[in-house]
């Protein structure tokens, strides 16, 4: 019997790839997204392919969309073995210029989301003693940036959830494991938010994330899906992916410089922002 794997975020970026790997390990597929044109194109293309895909269009902050899609999953393949929490959303800007309306799409999206989808699986996780979460979080959530406060703290309690779900869990069978990547080339500022103190500002903010996107060092979705992959196979509690693991010993052995030179990437026109001298 093929074991059943639910994934948030799934029409695009990491989440389709991570879909498209553990569908050629030959999982049934429960693809979760906002977009619904995109993520019933997506499966498709699986189905043409011979896949196992349930199709769930789901905006994860809403608690009541995420217990139907559990219920749906449930009742299409009997049990689900992995959960990738994987949607979320990027910000960006100075502190003071985000609305609440700001925050709460950060936290609600990136925070909440993973806590609903959580809250609706894990009974039947405990239930049959058995099966994963996979936590997708970000370097963010390991290195404070600077200019992307909502974000990272979105992302600082993303781990702060995974490690804590590990600890309770690991004697209930049930894994939970972290994956960190860096930024990655996808499509997310389509769904991004830029704060600034001008129209100018914002602009110059999501034309930089553009240019960094468009490096070619930056990695791929793959790259991220073949983490997730190890991460439930090898049973591992956390993988930091590709640069990001520089990005973490970094700032590890030189904190300041690591805020300091962050701040000068992402200062742009903040005129209250001007960096003090790179620390020694």
């Amino acid at each position: 019997m093929a074991s059943t794997v639910l994934i948030t975020g799934a029409s695009q970026g990491i989440g389709r790839a991570i879909a498209s790997l553990f569908a050629r390990h030959g999982y049934n597929l429960i693809l979760a997204a906002r977009n619904c044109d995109r993520l019933n194109q997506f499966a498709e293309e699986l189905v043409a392919n011979n896949h196992s895909v349930l199709v769930v269009p789901t905006d994860v902050k809403d608690a009541a969309q995420v217990e139907a899609l559990v219920q749906k999953a449930l009742a299409e393949f009997g049990t689900i073995d992995v959960l990738v929490n994987n949607a979320g959303i990027y910000i960006s800007g100075p502190a003071d210029e985000f609305s609440l309306e700001d925050w709460h799409q950060a936290i609600d999206t990136n925070l909440w989301g993973y806590i609903h989808t959580i809250h609706a699986l894990l009974p039947h996780f405990v239930a049959r003693r058995a099966g994963t979460i996979v936590n997708l979080g970000s370097i963010g959530g390991k290195v404070p940036l600077p200019y992307l406060v909502p974000y990272s703290t979105s992302k600082f309690a993303v781990t702060g959830l995974t490690r804590s779900l590990h600890a309770e869990l690991a004697p209930k069978g049930i894994h939970v494991c972290g994956v960190y990547p860096n930024i990655i080339k996808t499509s997310f500022l389509e769904r991004a938010i830029f704060s600034g103190n001008s129209e100018a500002d914002r602009e110059a903010r999501r034309k930089q994330v553009e240019q960094v996107v468009q490096v070619p060092f930056v990695e791929k979705p793959e790259k991220v899906a073949a983490a997730v992959w190890k991460a439930v196979t090898q049973r591992r509690r956390e993988i930091v992916v590709g640069s990001a693991k520089l990005s973490a010993a970094s700032y590890r052995l030189l904190p300041q410089g690591m805020e300091w030179m962050i701040r000068r990437v992402f200062q742009n026109k903040d005129p209250m922002g001007q960096s003090s001298p790179a620390p020694d």
